[in-house]
């Protein structure tokens, strides 16, 4: 499990550098012949791009960092710096996926309703787990920033998700687009309920926070 997140954090992290440089105009658009320009819409909105996406690659540096025992046994004022700026990026993120949902879709109707939806839910995640942890909940805490961060980490693998459809399928951008947001959210929603299910700390264990 440790792996593939790494692997999800760095796609989002490459995809977010990747972005933020066609931006700025030092890498071009990734335009297939049949489908040029289809991602266009993100040059239209750069500081609404920009301020999804920065706070974004903190969201997927700091994430795992969160799951690390050693820096919360060892380094625990360290560690609450990493959660609140964790937190500060999360919610950043999450309020700018909704701007961008109705402002930067490529899928359409179903592609906004997909990510309106599983943002709604972060940021549900987020705050269920601000509240939850200022009351001392430690177990319960560490279920929904499971949630959240899995929820966040879904886009990345949404991305290989979009690579096998340009691959495979004979559907347009704007057709399956939807569909890999779904599928992407969806299947990260399955397996972070079955890890919570799966690794409840018991009593011996103490008040674990990830």
């Amino acid at each position: 499990m440790w792996v593939v997140v790494i692997i999800l954090a760095i796609i989002g992290i490459a995809a977010a550098i990747r972005r933020t440089l066609i931006i700025e105009n030092i890498l071009s658009s990734f335009s297939p012949p049949k489908y040029p320009g289809f991602d266009a819409g993100f040059s239209k909105h750069p500081l609404l791009t920009l301020v999804h996406i920065i706070p974004g690659t903190f969201f997927m540096t700091l994430g795992p960092l969160l799951f690390m025992k050693k820096i919360r046994n060892n380094h625990f004022e360290l560690y609450k710096w990493i959660r609140i700026l964790y937190f500060i990026a999360a919610y950043i993120t999450g309020i700018s996926a909704l701007a961008i949902s109705y402002t930067v879709s490529i899928g359409g109707a179903n592609e906004t309703a997909a990510a309106t939806l599983f943002a709604v839910f972060f940021l549900y995640s987020l705050t269920k787990a601000l509240i939850l942890i200022y009351n001392g909940h430690f177990e319960l805490y560490r279920e929904w920033m499971l949630r959240a961060f899995a929820i966040g980490l879904a886009i990345a693998t949404v991305r290989p998700i979009v690579g096998l459809f340009f691959a495979l399928s004979s559907l347009s951008p704007q057709e399956f687009f939807g569909i890999a947001f779904w599928l992407g959210f969806t299947i990260h929603l399955i397996i972070v309920e079955a890890w919570i299910r799966n690794t409840k700390p018991n009593k011996t264990q103490g008040n674990l926070i990830i």
